[in-house]
């Protein structure tokens, strides 16, 4: 049976985008990053905080988190490719080792669950950077939080990130974690989004120590494009959920509104355990057989794909 594929709505041209001003040029001086940085942060705040866009936030977290773990994989010297973490975290069986690449996922979706609006939001944050960290951590956000008073949110994230690898230079995960968190409270977030390692590596991390204000201003300009980044990120990802909601009447087969809402939130679904035996988050019943034929019927519509080109073992997520 053929499907009629579902039209990309034109959504992209009526969702806020970034003045092509912002991330033209170069960084030139602290000044002028900082002003360009504002528009851009007003653009993804509204971007992620007003559901009227239909931004898919919980995905484009989670998408942003498998990227931070491949950025950070590398700065922290392994070679493990996009593709590797996602596999080791979506693909190992529950209660065995996911081992490093799938270790180094979780830990970013963790991070990207703290609740930045309780007010216990500290403890939770301990329990993702560990009792090694957990108290210096406190400390060092504080020093930042002071910076970005007087500074602005990217001097407050480099403050941050200089205190956290003058202490311990093999820290690169933290010190970044700790920029995101720096940006959320200053944009008071509920959550964090994991941008600031995007495009960092290790070379400029080293200057950021050595070289003070001039390696603080290059950390500042990279994580203003990957701001840029998550904006058009966000974009493309509210345009194809409004079609993957749209075709979603469609779909008969049971439980199939809750699996589009996984779709909806996950960067990777596997049907032979994400959605079989049961919907992953709810009760409802799936046999392996449905959810495969679920999933091949998104990307008959057009609104999903098959991400790994593999037989077996296959992982589905909105088009990308």
């Amino acid at each position: 049976m053929t499907y009629q594929r579902a039209a990309i709505s034109d959504d992209l041209y009526s969702l806020p985008k970034l003045p092509a001003w912002v991330t033209a040029g170069r960084a030139e001086t602290p000044e002028t990053v900082a002003f360009r940085s504002g528009a851009a942060f007003m653009v993804l705040d509204t971007l992620v905080t007003d559901s009227k866009f239909g931004a898919p936030v919980k995905l484009l977290v989670n998408r942003l988190a498998l990227k931070t773990a491949t950025t950070t994989s590398k700065l922290e010297g392994r070679l493990a490719r996009e593709v590797d973490i996602g596999d080791a975290y979506h693909l190992t069986p529950a209660g065995e080792a996911r081992g490093p690449d799938g270790d180094a996922l979780a830990f970013w979706r963790d991070a990207s669950r703290l609740r930045m609006n309780d007010k216990n939001w500290h403890r939770g944050l301990g329990d993702v950077v560990g009792p090694n960290f957990a108290d210096e951590a406190v400390g060092w956000l504080a020093s930042g939080a002071d910076r970005l008073r007087t500074h602005g949110p990217l001097v407050g994230c480099t403050s941050v990130m200089r205190a956290v690898l003058e202490a311990d230079d093999r820290a690169e995960r933290l010190a970044c974690l700790l920029s995101d968190v720096v940006l959320a409270r200053a944009l008071n977030w509920a959550t964090i989004l994991p941008v600031s390692a995007q495009r960092l590596t290790k070379a400029m991390l080293r200057d950021l120590i050595a070289e003070g204000q001039g390696g603080a201003l290059t950390v500042q300009w990279e994580i203003l494009k990957s701001v840029e980044d998550t904006i058009r990120l966000a974009r493309e990802l509210a345009s194809k959920a409004a079609a993957l909601r749209a075709v979603a009447p469609k779909l008969r087969a049971k439980g199939s509104m809750a699996a589009v809402d996984l779709f909806l939130s996950e960067d990777a679904v596997a049907p032979s355990t994400m959605l079989s035996p049961s919907v992953q988050g709810t009760t409802i019943a799936m046999t392996d057989r449905a959810a495969r034929r679920f999933c091949d019927r998104l990307v008959e519509l057009g609104v999903a794909q098959e991400l790994t080109g593999r037989p077996t073992f296959r992982l589905y997520g909105i088009a990308p």
